[in-house]
């Protein structure tokens, strides 16, 4: 129980820390950024295959809390490189 709540305060802290720093990027370093990120999603899949594959909690919670996090960071990499691709389009010449 204890590592449960270390764990989950620790998540916490991220995600504010988190908030902070993006809200901080002015909006001209940000697209820039998002390809950067799509290497930390990439590690953050596998560490959630890692993490469903576990029993530390429960098999069920951890499947599903893996499953959650492996979808979530799909979709972060996916749109990471859709506005990536965007930024690029819009620097290539026309005509």
């Amino acid at each position: 129980m204890e590592m449960l709540v270390l764990s989950f305060t620790i998540f916490i802290l991220a995600l504010f820390v988190g908030v902070e720093l993006i809200n901080k990027v002015p909006p001209t370093l940000h697209t820039p950024l998002m390809s950067g990120t799509n290497a930390i999603s990439g590690i953050v899949i596998v560490g959630a295959i890692v993490s469903a594959g576990t029993n530390h909690l429960s098999p069920t919670v951890a499947s599903v809390l893996g499953f959650i996090a492996v979808t979530l960071a799909s979709i972060n990499i996916v749109a990471g490189f859709m506005v990536t691709d965007r930024m690029l389009n819009m620097f290539k010449q026309k005509g």
